[in-house]
């Protein structure tokens, strides 16, 4: 894992970003930059995605995927902004686990997730544990 002076010294992601929500591409273009975080945003501001670490006695690394869209309101009809997010920390020791051996983790992980058409992410969202 790296130590906070060589994170300083880390490329940022490829810019644009993009995420493919229901066939459809969301090209994020980097609207911000800092330290240890970057922000990319949709033109129209509906999808956001914020990659950032933290360093000190473990490692976070988290991306952030921000939605949002405007709908009626159930209860007035009227239309609403309504928005979601869902995100992925990865959370390590200094030392103890590879860059190669987290990201096997986080594969298998996220293999679980999207297996037999995403059922366990359809499980989660329906409430079950």
């Amino acid at each position: 894992m790296l130590t906070k002076q060589e994170s300083a010294t880390r490329m940022a992601l490829a810019d644009p970003q993009t995420v493919t929500v229901n066939a459809v591409a969301q090209v994020m273009p980097r609207v911000s930059a800092g330290a240890n975080s970057s922000t990319y945003r949709t033109n129209d501001q509906t999808h956001e995605l914020v990659p950032s670490h933290t360093y000190g006695n473990r490692q976070r690394h988290s991306i952030r995927f921000n939605f949002k869209k405007i709908a009626a309101d159930p209860l007035t009809s009227d239309n609403a902004q309504f928005s979601g997010s869902t995100y992925l920390v990865i959370d390590v020791p200094v030392v103890g686990y590879t860059v190669a051996e987290a990201k096997n983790e986080v594969v298998g992980f996220l293999a679980y997730l999207q297996a037999s058409s995403a059922a366990a992410i359809t499980a989660l969202l329906g409430g079950e544990n």
